[in-house]
């Protein structure tokens, strides 16, 4: 693919003024042709912009594959891809083809220059993002490589990790008594799922290990203070950590998955403010996590949050494997866990058959297979059209008399509509059968159904038992400003001033979303929430600037 025949949003021509604004940042390099400028697996790359001479960006060779030319640049345009914003460590190498000069331009540099000129960063932002989409249809995706059995839980949620943080990779689903190629490396089935890296092979492989080796995990140093440290990547995370970084708060966002929350297993969202025509929570999240990347939000995943304390005038965020990340305020969106039906060999078919969101992800493992789908609110709704409207019989379990009390009018609407759906109020699932997966379902008013997958949407807890010193209601879910208790309105005194909406019982240190008690179960409600919790993050910080200037 020769870049002199891509689209302009891949290959933008740049003004002399923009070229002027970049190569300032940028040191110098005279190159002779076989030199690289960066190798595959190299960590903080710079982009490279060609001032003379010829560049090729190159898929390195791989063990069942020799190496792929992907795109030839020459003078006036700059190499890169998205990679260079998140910190991923480089999967592609560029060589030199033609002698000249290129210029290297660090990635905190080109962070300041598009905080500085919106036109140059929505140009840069948009070849970047075309790029990351074009290689991810093309050899490139061979880079990071999936394998495993199409019922794996672990497969799939390295899948998940991959497709919410828009990887580049490829995946293999085999069958446990037929892995096919993988024998030739020596894999076998006790070894799934394995990930390939630049065609390593890692056995047992997780999201974890994964991020770790590609460069996604939290590399800041121990002596690293942020102004703000979000936890938790849903909605109200992605929402606080744009705000936040766009107005100037240097801001890391963690999330124990990856970015997204109950948010992106959801597979319509028809109420949200300017779709109207509705969206894919794939897809909201997926522009919301670039939106974070335009704007220099640090975003790292999987990073699990164990523990949060105060540290003088910071707050120490400790990760699950031991670092510590720093800031002067905190936010908590940590959003809520799954709640389970407690049935025999429920853990059995969670990890073949059991399923708590209905994306095309999830899709492929049913296909148009019957299945039932438990729950009464609108994510259940949701998720019983979109699995009939692909093809699936489905049989809709409501523990309540009515459908419309917890759910919207119009999916109520929609379902009762539909001849595809079969709602099944004042009903329990009692039972769950199958061999290796989930084969069938037993619902207490009609028996057993046929049933290739069961999608549980029954509410959740909230994901705040790493959290012991905040104060919570009876339920575990956080309070905030007024709605702190006596007890902890009392301590604020010795701070001198009132918490703020959306601060916990601990001062500089927020909550908002599905994890705050009172907060409104919606995407919009958490997305303005996120956003508004910044606004007190702001109070709070000048608050600590001007106790800082009184004790001096």
């Amino acid at each position: 693919m020769d870049s002199r025949g891509l689209g302009t949003i891949m290959a933008p021509v740049l003004s002399d003024a923009q070229w002027a604004r970049l190569s300032s940042a940028a040191q110098p390099q005279d190159v002779a042709p076989g030199d690289y400028v960066f190798r595959s697996g190299e960590r903080d790359y710079p982009m490279i912009l060609v001032e003379s001479g010829e560049v090729e960006v190159v898929r390195d060779a791989l063990s069942w594959t020799d190496e792929a030319v992907l795109a030839v640049s020459g003078a006036g345009s700059f190499i890169g891809e998205l990679g260079l914003l998140n910190g991923q460590a480089a999967f592609l190498s560029a060589r030199v083809t033609r002698p000249g000069r290129v210029l290297r331009l660090p990635r905190e540099e080109l962070r300041r220059i598009m905080n500085e000129d919106d036109q140059l960063c929505d140009l840069i932002l948009h070849a970047l993002w075309a790029r990351r989409e074009s290689l991810r249809r093309g050899p490139a995706a061979f880079t990071l490589k999936f394998a495993g059995t199409e019922s794996s839980q672990e497969y799939l949620a390295l899948r998940r990790f991959a497709e919410r943080l828009d990887l580049v990779h490829a995946a293999h689903t085999v069958e446990p008594d037929d892995l096919g190629a993988l024998v030739e490396h020596g894999i076998g089935a006790d070894d799934l799922p394995v990930a390939f890296i630049q065609g390593e092979p890692i056995r047992h492989a997780t999201p974890g290990v994964v991020a770790e080796r590609l460069g996604l995990s939290y590399q800041g140093q121990a002596e690293d203070t942020v102004d703000l440290v979000v936890i938790g990547g849903g909605p109200a995370g992605l929402a606080a950590a744009i705000y936040g970084s766009s107005e100037g708060l240097s801001t890391v966002l963690l999330d124990a998955v990856a970015p997204g929350g109950q948010a992106a297993a959801t597979s319509r969202i028809e109420n949200f403010l300017g779709f109207p025509f509705g969206v894919s929570g794939g897809e909201l999240i997926g522009q919301a996590s670039l939106q974070a990347l335009k704007f220099g939000v640090r975003l790292y995943a999987p990073c699990e949050a164990v523990a949060l304390e105060p540290a003088g005038d910071a707050i120490d965020v400790t990760l699950a494997d031991g670092r510590t990340v720093r800031g002067r305020s905190a936010i908590v969106t940590s959003g809520a866990a799954y709640r389970r039906l407690a049935l025999d060999r429920w853990e059995d078919f969670e990890r073949a058959g059991i399923y708590y969101a209905a994306t095309p992800l999830e899709m492929r493992s049913v296909a148009e297979s019957p299945v039932v789908v438990v729950g009464g609110a609108n994510s259940a709704g949701q998720a019983s059209l979109f699995l009939a409207a692909s093809g699936c019989p489905v049989h809709l379990v409501v523990r309540g008399r009515d459908l419309g009390s917890r759910m919207s009018s119009y999916l109520v609407d929609r379902l009762m509509e539909d001849p595809r759906v079969q709602i099944h109020t004042e009903s329990h699932v009692v039972g769950l059968d199958g061999g290796h997966s989930l084969e069938s379902v037993r619902i207490d008013t009609v028996g057993e159904v046929d049933a290739r997958g069961l999608f549980c949407f029954i509410g959740a807890e909230p994901a705040t038992s790493w959290l012991p010193a905040l104060d919570r209601d009876a339920d575990g879910f956080i309070r905030t400003g007024t709605d702190l208790t006596a007890p902890s309105l009392a301590q604020w005194q010795a701070v001198g001033r009132e918490p703020l909406p959306f601060e916990t019982s601990t001062p500089r240190v927020f909550a908002a979303g599905d994890v705050r008690r009172g907060s409104m179960k919606r995407v919009a409600a958490a997305v303005g929430e996120g956003s508004s919790a910044v606004a007190s993050v702001h109070q709070a910080l000048t608050s600590l600037i001007e106790s800082r200037s009184i004790r001096v």
